[in-house]
């Protein structure tokens, strides 16, 4: 079953982390939002840090906007669960 997640990306941030905040999920990433690199982070991080692998994770909506909707495909149910534990998500 594939698993959807909206966030919100700030690239150009001093440090890569997650920040958890009454409006959402915020990615600040390194990356600069130029020819795709802050996208590429994106799913990098994620991968990292869900730990599921990056040919799992796609940007589905957003490719342009800071505001993206990520998914997870074939997520099992232990991954949707440490998915939302991580992030507080769903």
């Amino acid at each position: 079953m594939d698993f959807s997640f909206h966030i919100r990306v700030q690239p150009g941030a001093s440090k890569n982390e997650i920040v958890l905040s009454p409006g959402g999920v915020k990615i600040r990433l390194q990356a600069p939002a130029v020819e795709g690199k802050a996208n590429k982070a994106c799913v990098q991080f994620l991968s990292k840090q869900l730990g599921i692998p990056k040919r799992r994770i796609a940007i589905t909506r957003g490719e342009r906007s800071r505001v993206k909707e990520i998914t997870i495909l074939d997520a099992s149910a232990e991954e949707i669960g440490k998915t939302k534990e991580i992030l507080k998500v769903g």
